[in-house]
């Protein structure tokens, strides 16, 4: 039987595939591979999520205006330039889906998100890579890559998987040295993680009347995953577009109610943000003690280089109930990536890199 064909670059993608959540044979594991908040959500968001339970009988807020109104009190932006979607990753979709096709090319730094590549297949578009400088973005390859078919740029700052960051001025100067016409998508997944007062996670360019667009996540130190939620600050014209092409009801009411409660929850993301920072430098100089490089980050995880032992250390901690994540997909097979737990979990992935540790020397 014939089959049908589908659209020129779907065959080329590799499908996403995310952190394990199991380890065969074992019963009892911690999951250190998604860069999850291990401490979990506001416990507001928890209860207004359980209260949507009397309302599944009705469509959610196709607008999500209550959200989005909360969302640009807490961060200072007018909410009619605001978005939300179901995880930030559906926002990046859309902005692909609206802007880049056949003949197109999209760019982002080679160790960047997988889901630009794949989005970019998807809607025929072409991928473009830019090296990086020790795992961190340069804005001259990256500009250096730039040509007339060029019409998004996505940076993530701080970038995933490496963790690492560009400073602002960095990021503006890619701004001012791209051609005005080019989208610049500001990844700002773990923007909450950086308590310097110095980062701007690109709100201010995008303010600036910039084509710029700033994506943002529940995802990570909000602790809700599960319901997929995120959003993006853009001009009212990139807004419109988007919403266009949006589904009417892209975000659950269950949803909704959670990430208002989480938004509305501060201090409970202050206090995330203080027990990560603890854990990270912890879990970061105890590694360092080992002998093994840890690439500088800002965010809720770490990329280790175990060199040649990467797959053993792998299998190691796998068969200890501890789960991280191998990077070989991202181009870093000599990497681990490992999220920061709680610090009985960082305690114990930290004895069981000691005794590997032991072993491997002798």
């Amino acid at each position: 039987m014939t089959q049908p064909e589908p659209k020129a670059g779907i065959t080329q993608i590799k499908p996403y595939v995310g952190g394990k959540s199991k380890s065969d044979g074992v019963t009892q594991t911690i999951k250190l591979s998604s860069n999850e908040n291990p401490w979990g959500p506001s416990p507001r968001a928890v209860a207004a999520y359980g209260m949507a339970a009397g309302q599944l009988q009705r469509y959610p807020d196709g607008a999500h205006g209550t959200l989005r109104e909360m969302i640009g009190r807490v961060h200072g932006l007018p909410p009619e330039q605001l978005i939300c979607g179901a995880g930030s990753d559906e926002l990046l979709g859309l902005l692909v889906h609206a802007y880049a096709g056949v003949g197109d090319e999209v760019l982002f730094t080679e160790h960047g998100f997988l889901m630009y590549r794949i989005y970019t297949l998807a809607n025929g578009a072409t991928p473009v890579t830019a090296a990086e400088n020790n795992l961190t973005t340069d804005v001259d390859a990256l500009l250096a890559k730039v040509t007339a078919k060029t019409k998004i740029v996505f940076l993530a700052n701080p970038n995933n998987p490496t963790g690492t960051v560009i400073p602002f001025s960095e990021v503006k100067r890619l701004r001012e040295a791209l051609p005005p016409q080019v989208i610049l998508g500001l990844d700002a997944a773990y923007a909450e993680y950086i308590d310097d007062p110095a980062y701007d996670a690109g709100a201010s360019l995008v303010t600036a009347g910039t084509n710029s667009i700033m994506f943002r996540t529940f995802s990570k130190i909000y602790g809700l995953p599960a319901i997929r939620l995120g959003w993006a600050y853009a001009p009212p014209a990139m807004i419109d577009i988007l919403n266009r092409v949006r589904s009417p009801f892209n975000v659950t009411a269950p949803a909704l109610l959670a990430g208002l409660a989480a938004v509305e929850d501060q201090d409970y993301i202050a206090e995330m943000r203080m027990k990560n920072t603890q854990e990270r430098v912890r879990v970061t100089e105890a590694l360092q003690a080992l002998g093994l490089q840890v690439i500088p980050s800002q965010t809720n995880f770490v990329l280790v280089k175990f060199g040649a032992s990467a797959a053993s250390a792998n299998q190691y901690l796998m068969a200890r109930g501890l789960i991280v994540r191998e990077v070989g997909n991202y181009g870093l097979p000599e990497y681990l990536l490992i999220s920061i737990g709680t610090t009985d979990e960082n305690t114990q992935l930290l004895a069981a890199l000691s005794d590997f540790s032991a072993q491997h020397a002798a």
